[in-house]
Order: C-alpha cells, then sequence, then structure tokens
C-alpha cells in the first residue's frame, strides 16, 4: 500500500442519497486474529482481513519475530508454533507504525516470551503517545523497559526470564486489558482481570474456545488466565468495523432525505455504544438480519436522515463508543443546542489531543465548545449553508479526525483542505471510494 502524502479538498456539499453499501473489515478483530494465530499450534486461517496499513505493519512485525504467514486469494494462513514462540536477533527493531493496538498488544506477548531484547518504534504519531501505563503493567510480569523511566517509543523491551501471573483490575482501555491477558498466557501460574466496565471484549472471545487457559465469569467482569497452556488455530471471518461504519452512519443522519444500509457489519456489545446512545437522542437506526460467527454478532445496520435532539453523554458511553467521539462532536455541532460529553479525559492520548484538535475544528467554523479536563460542551447550531466558511486541518496523523472533518465539510460546503490525508488508510482505505459512490465530491492534491 502506498505511503506517499496527499491532501484533500472539498468544495461542495453532498446530495441526498439512498445507497446500500460495504464498510472496510474490522480493524480490530484482523489485528488480534494475526496474532492470536501467531502464538496458537498450527495452522489459523483467517478471512477477509483489513488489508490497511496497520494491518500491515502487524504482519511485518510477525514475520520479523520468525511467524510465517501466507495470503491465498483472501484467507491469511497463519502458521502458529504456540506460546512463547517468537524469535529475532537481538536489537531488531520492530516498528507499530501509526497502531497503538499493535504496539499495546505485540509489547503484551513479547514481555513473557523468553530471550526478546527488541527496539520498539512508530511513526511520528505514536512517538507522542505514552505508554506508561502499558510499560508498569508490562514491569509487574518481570519485563524491562529501556532507558529507564522513557515511557514514549523509542524504547527498547527485555522480557522477563521468569513471568508469573499478576492480578489487574482493568478501566476503560480495551488495549491494556488485552496485553495484561496475552502477557498472562504465558505466564506461570494465574492471572486474574477485574472489570468495572466491560471493555472491547474480541481478544477474549476469540480466545474462549481454550476453555483450559481462559474462564469468562460474571458477564465478563471477571477474566481468569491460567498460564502456559496450548493454544487451538483460529478460524475467522472478519466482518465489517462498526467504527467505520459510524461515519457514514452520521452522514446519513444529518442528510435530509437520505438512507443508508450498511451491510455485515460486526455488532459486539462492546462496540456499539455510539449507536444506541443516538437512538436515545432521536437516530433512526436499527439492525437487520443478526447472525452470530466467530462468538461474535454481526448483522446489516440501516439509517435514515433523522431530526437528533442535542446529545448528553454519560461516562458510561466512552468505554463502548471511544473511536468513534470526534464523529460525534460533528454531530453535536450540526445540532441545535447545548451537547454534553463526559468521562472522555482518554482521548487526549490518542493518536492526537482529539479534544483540543476537534475544539479547533469547530471554531473554523464558528462553533462555540468548552471542556475541562473530562468533558466538553459543544453548542451546536442547524446545518446550514457554511460555503463561505474554510477549514484546515494540518498533519495530526489521526485517521479519525481527518475522517469527521471530512463529513462536516461535505455537510457543510465549507471549504475545506485536510491534510496529509493517507493516514486514513491506516484504519478505512475504502473510505473515499464509498464516499464518492454516495455521491461527495473531492479533490486528491499530490
Amino acid at each position: 500500500m502506498s505511503k506517499k502524502s496527499f491532501n484533500i479538498i472539498v468544495k461542495r456539499k453532498i446530495h441526498k442519497f439512498n445507497k446500500i453499501i460495504q464498510v472496510d473489515s474490522d480493524k480490530s478483530i484482523s489485528i488480534r486474529s494475526l496474532l492470536i494465530g501467531a502464538i496458537s499450534l498450527k495452522v489459523s486461517k483467517i478471512k477477509n482481513i483489513l488489508e490497511s496499513e496497520d494491518v500491515l505493519s502487524t504482519i511485518t512485525c510477525l514475520k520479523k519475530l520468525g511467524v510465517k504467514i501466507i495470503k491465498k486469494k483472501n484467507i491469511f494462513k497463519v502458521y502458529g508454533q504456540g506460546l512463547g514462540s517468537f524469535s529475532a536477533k537481538d536489537g531488531t527493531k520492530l516498528n507499530f507504525g501509526n497502531s497503538g493496538t499493535l504496539a499495546r498488544l505485540i509489547i503484551g506477548l513479547l514481555s513473557t516470551t523468553p530471550r526478546i531484547n527488541l527496539t520498539l518504534t512508530g511513526d511520528h504519531s505514536l512517538k507522542k503517545r505514552s505508554m506508561k501505563k502499558l510499560i508498569m503493567l508490562m514491569t509487574k510480569f518481570g519485563a524491562q523497559f529501556k532507558p529507564n523511566n522513557k515511557f514514549h517509543f523509542p524504547i527498547k523491551i527485555i522480557s522477563s526470564e521468569l513471568p508469573v501471573g499478576i492480578s489487574y483490575n482493568s478501566g476503560v482501555s480495551a488495549q491494556l486489558k488485552s496485553a495484561v491477558l496475552l502477557a498472562g498466557l504465558n505466564s506461570y501460574g494465574v492471572t486474574e482481570i477485574n472489570q468495572k466496565e466491560t471493555s472491547r471484549d474480541h481478544t477474549e472471545r476469540m480466545l474462549s474456545k481454550n476453555k483450559d487457559a481462559i474462564s469468562i465469569k460474571k458477564n465478563g467482569k471477571k477474566i481468569q488466565i491460567n498460564g502456559k497452556k496450548t493454544l487451538n488455530p483460529i478460524n475467522v471471518n472478519v466482518f465489517g468495523d462498526p467504527s467505520s461504519a459510524a461515519f457514514f452512519c452520521a452522514l446519513t443522519l444529518l442528510k435530509k432525505k437520505s438512507s443508508l444500509k450498511i451491510l455485515n457489519v460486526g455488532l459486539n456489545p462492546t462496540r456499539t455504544g455510539f449507536y444506541h446512545l443516538l437512538k436515545k437522542h432521536g437516530a433512526k437506526i436499527k439492525y437487520e438480519n443478526l447472525r452470530k460467527s466467530n462468538n461474535e454478532i454481526y448483522g446489516n445496520i440501516v439509517v435514515n436522515y433523522s431530526k437528533l435532539k442535542p446529545i448528553n453523554a454519560s461516562k458510561k458511553y466512552y468505554v463502548n463508543s471511544t473511536d468513534e467521539y470526534p464523529i460525534l462532536f460533528i454531530l453535536a455541532a450540526l445540532t441545535k443546542g447545548i451537547s454534553t460529553f463526559k468521562g472522555i479525559k482518554d482521548l487526549a492520548n490518542k493518536e492526537s489531543n482529539r479534544i483540543l484538535e476537534m475544539q479547533k475544528v469547530l471554531k473554523q467554523i464558528g462553533i462555540k465548545s468548552r471542556s475541562s479536563d473530562n468533558e466538553l460542551k459543544i453548542f451546536g447550531r442547524e446545518l446550514i449553508d457554511m460555503s463561505k466558511k474554510r477549514i484546515i486541518i494540518n498533519n495530526l496523523g489521526d485517521h479519525r479526525i481527518c475522517m469527521s472533518t471530512f463529513v462536516l465539510a461535505i455537510l457543510t460546503g465549507a471549504k475545506t483542505k485536510i491534510k496529509n490525508f493517507e493516514t486514513v488508510n491506516t484504519s478505512s482505505p475504502s473510505f473515499l471510494n464509498i464516499m464518492k459512490s454516495l455521491g461527495a465530491s473531492f479533490e486528491i492534491q499530490k
């Protein structure tokens, strides 16, 4: 996939549409299936994997660690050699690109893999993100990170020679929970995870058939990992990504006389906070043809233009709709009244500070907002023509802000330039093609 930089120019509003689309495959499941396939025994098969930059970074890192991965048509075969089988020369460099998911999960695996001594790095955006919480957790398993007290990439990891299971009270981060879970698989004894709120649970669902290795109790609130058990190969069919679908849903909800059906989207309850929240505020969204596969629910999402009420998102929504907050802020900005988002402080440590950067975007079209450490208020207006307004987004390395701003631009007609739009390829390489199929007009500036 080309990593050449390009900008997007939007000058015109989109017209009404009535379409059926299919969005890119789920990034979270794609990355997790590759990592879990690599530590299982024998051959795992993954169909419809998302071939985005973050997923390709995952494949590159695994190959550097000695994992054989072959693609045939739309199926990836991962030749797993079991827990603790990763190997690489001392000092080998692993580059995670833009992917915080890959970084946190693979560090979980590496921390308890014998004889690992590697340099870890990422792109300019990932290097800005603090890994302090992850590093502190992995040191409990006995892993070392050099230099001491450095919490940003590049850093060096030296794995634990005698990892022992830990007890962990998990918060809103599914990535930290998954890192602990994966580290526990190759540790001696038992690792316990207790969740106050159930965060994204793809990792435990994917491993759930390994009854010796993992048990899940109290509706997912308590996870027990028994270390050093053999993992069975997996067979995964990756559905559409509900986070990618959210941007097309938002566009439809705000565009009068428009409707959309999105086929075969993953509808795991820990991923659908965005949809539940909006339905509560007047959105015409429904699910059709619900089915189950790989211990995951999927189906079609049907959306129609809706007259939304101002959004009031309590902190409980954050854990199940983290990725969708930038587009929620756009919905709030174009809905008359005051919308309030609570419990969002972790948005400051994403690909960019998403609270601050989205406030800058909204300010450019005259939308007022007010933030504190853990809350954002947006003083929304009805959707009106803003063709005299101008929006410029500089290189943030943040795909969600690029996508959200694009939706804002084609709804309002504001003259918009989004720099370094190639970052959207980390999660949604089909984004522009789908938007074009809905009637969006834009220029690519290389």
